[in-house]
């Protein structure tokens, strides 16, 4: 979508993102976004999990 973004895109983002939030909010922005990309994974990982499980009982079902 979005494609490949190297270091220059980023420190353009940086810069935006200090202007709009100011250093102050900064910290607190990135925290938050790290816990959200981190409950993702996480729910991620769960759903992917439960789809394994589901697809082994359906193949177990079909073998019988």
């Amino acid at each position: 979508m979005f494609g490949r973004m190297g270091m220059p895109e980023l420190i353009v983002i940086m810069a935006i993102a200090l202007i709009i939030f100011g250093p102050s909010k900064l910290p607190e922005i990135g925290r938050t976004f790290g816990k959200a990309i981190g409950e993702f994974k996480s729910h991620a990982s769960k759903i992917s999990e439960d789809v394994e499980v589901e697809v082994e009982e359906i193949k177990s079902s079909l073998e019988k």
